[in-house]
């Protein structure tokens, strides 16, 4: 669909002043499914022409993405023309990929998790403290109100654009944060880009620095996607860990699988409506998480029904790559203008800081090895973006070093489910603090 608005000032009897053109093209979950799948494909092309994306171990979705948005960014701004994308497919494609964690969380894995599991949460919990002590110290120092040094704080990087929304309603007719909520947008979509960025490059520095890990050849890499992985069981199974990796399914399965996913969404939807307004209120995607680990478990330990986890794997894997080309294809970088000043000061600093941190601390309390760089890569994931930017991080690395069962055991479950709990607590008693 094509829309074109025209505004304007026009001087009574005398010529055209001003005027003010805005061409919009809206995608319907066709055309943005096309156009994802494109971006995808660039992204691709990219990270293997270019060395220095390659070196990095910069996600494809994020490389891809970030040219789509630099490409309407100039559209925009030579011709006045923007595009909308269909924002419940990029929803649905999201729901299905945190679906996708909860039916692989089989409880015998989880128990792998162990004290890492604990240490990482603690790490976590401790970073989003610092986040908001930063984020409010330079906003006090600088002038302004704290409570947009919040916004540019846990709200938004670590809880991402759908907590970004939903507190930025609140302390704009609560609190009195004017622009509160393109605020928050704004400062989703920067540590969106920039936790897609920093975590390969950090990653790839602990790597190199202590000798942890041989990158691996092309022709290592080619050899290990051609080479199907068959046995479920395997203890070197984990799943999103092998994005690229032919899997073996049938139609049978996959029509199984879709019916699992479709039960995961019906029961989030249904929860997130059931809940609202309670205590037990908590964002769709959590519900989805949860729902997955539900139905996955209990068809597992009472029915004794074998899950197929390849089936899952695939769609969990092809979900990820679609949301966050879209979201990356989504963003509008002239918005990025609206940031004042000392907000951009405040979201460099948290960049820093989100670096700083995750070499000095997560690397260094997860144990200093080949794991603990993985998880430093996703924690910049989803400390600065979001719980798929984090999956992305860690396949970049893994992709081209090799596996880490351990953090694609943590990260998921950790970044998708109880980062949201931890955060919802701190940002609360931030608030009854400042208030």
């Amino acid at each position: 669909m094509f829309r074109c608005y025209f505004t304007g000032l026009f001087n009574c009897g005398g010529p055209l002043s001003a005027w003010t053109i805005i061409m919009e093209f809206t995608f319907n979950a066709f055309y943005t499914l096309i156009a994802a799948v494109i971006v995808l494909l660039l992204g691709r092309f990219l990270v293997n022409k270019i060395s220095f994306l390659k070196r990095y171990n910069i996600p494809e979705p994020v490389a891809g993405g970030l040219v789509a948005a630099v490409i309407s960014l100039i559209v925009h701004s030579l011709w006045g023309y923007s595009i909308t994308t269909s924002s419940a497919l990029q929803t649905s494609f999201m729901l299905i990929f945190f679906a996708s964690i909860g039916l692989s969380a089989n409880f015998a894995k989880l128990k792998e998790g162990g004290l890492g599991l604990i240490v990482f949460l603690v790490a976590v919990a401790s970073f989003i403290v610092v986040q908001n002590f930063v984020g409010i110290s330079l906003a006090t120092l600088l002038g302004i109100d704290p409570l947009i040094g919040l916004i540019a704080g846990s709200i938004t990087l670590t809880g991402g654009h759908g907590t970004a929304g939903a507190w930025g309603e609140i302390l704009e007719t609560q609190h009195g944060i004017k622009g509160a909520l393109a605020l928050g947008m704004a400062s989703a979509t920067f540590g969106l880009i920039i936790g897609g960025i920093i975590g390969g490059p950090l990653a790839k520095l602990l790597i190199n620095r202590y000798q942890l890990a041989t990158p691996r050849t092309n022709e290592q890499i080619e050899k290990s996607d051609s080479t199907p992985l068959e046995d479920i069981n395997s203890t070197e199974y984990v799943p999103f860990e092998y994005p690229h990796r032919v899997r073996l399914i049938t139609a049978d399965n996959a029509i199984t699988t879709l019916g699992l996913f479709a039960a995961c969404l019906a029961f989030a939807e249904f929860m997130t409506g059931y809940s609202k307004g309670t205590i037990f209120e908590l964002p769709t995607f959590v519900w989805a998480l949860a729902g997955g680990v539900i139905l996955r478990n209990i068809l597992e330990s009472i029915f004794k029904v074998q899950i197929f986890d390849r089936a899952i794997d695939v769609f969990g894997n092809a979900s990820l790559s679609l949301y966050l080309a879209m979201a990356l294809l989504s963003l509008k970088l002239w918005q990025l203008s609206d940031l004042a000043g000392p907000l951009v000061v405040i979201l460099g600093a948290q960049t820093l800081t989100m670096a700083l941190y995750a070499a000095f601390v997560t690397f260094r309390v997860m144990g200093k090895n080949y794991d603990a760089a993985v998880l430093s890569a996703g924690h910049c994931g989803f400390g600065m973006g979001a719980t798929p930017t984090a999956v992305a991080n860690m396949q970049a690395i893994t992709n081209m070093y090799g596996p880490s069962h351990k953090a694609f055991l943590i990260v998921p479950l950790c970044g998708a489910f109880f980062v949201d709990l931890i955060n919802a607590t701190v940002i609360q008693m931030v608030l009854k603090f400042l208030a």
